[in-house]
């Protein structure tokens, strides 16, 4: 039985959009997890990505992930609640003058409570504190079904699509 067709979407910010987001409740804070291991990030990374077949991450060696997560340019950032984990946004610094989102979303409990929209403009916030030209990321059909309209709803501009057909 053949897999259903994936649609990547591809969005990109040009300049830091106007504006800003209240935080939905009290009691969230954002840490850098500046050199996580690699046991917390599966954590976050499987605890997020499980109901989105998350998987580039899951077919890396220790030793590769951890050879990412350790490069100063890469950035691990982890909202709590109350001191509790939620979610987590992963920034690529690598080109000098862009950012890619790799990685971002919340833990399936916390979803639906305005927590993500803050969250990703306290992201875009942050990156456009390190004046890149672009920030962009990929999203995709596997993903939640709102992902899309939030990005664009924060400033993301759609610039490329592809589909992929998934081997059965």
């Amino acid at each position: 039985m053949a897999l259903p067709d994936v649609t990547v979407f591809y969005l990109e910010m040009l300049a830091q959009p106007q504006g800003n987001v209240s935080a939905p409740r009290d009691g969230l804070t954002v840490l850098h997890a500046e050199t996580p291991s690699v046991p917390y990030y599966r954590f976050l990374y499987n605890a997020v990505g499980e109901d989105y077949n998350w998987v580039s991450r899951r077919q890396l060696s220790d030793e590769e992930l951890a050879s990412i997560l350790h490069n100063p340019r890469n950035e691990v950032h982890v909202l709590h609640v109350d001191g509790s984990p939620v979610g987590f946004a992963e920034l690529n610094r690598r080109q000098s003058d862009e950012v890619e989102l790799v990685q971002f979303g919340l833990m399936p409990e916390f979803i639906g409570q305005r927590l993500g929209t803050w969250f990703l403009n306290w992201t875009i916030d942050t990156v456009w504190n390190y004046g890149p030209k672009r920030f962009w990321l990929h999203t995709c059909t596997l993903d939640h079904p709102s992902a899309v309209h939030t990005y664009q709803k924060a400033g993301f501009v759609q610039f490329k699509e592809e589909v992929i057909r998934q081997a059965p």
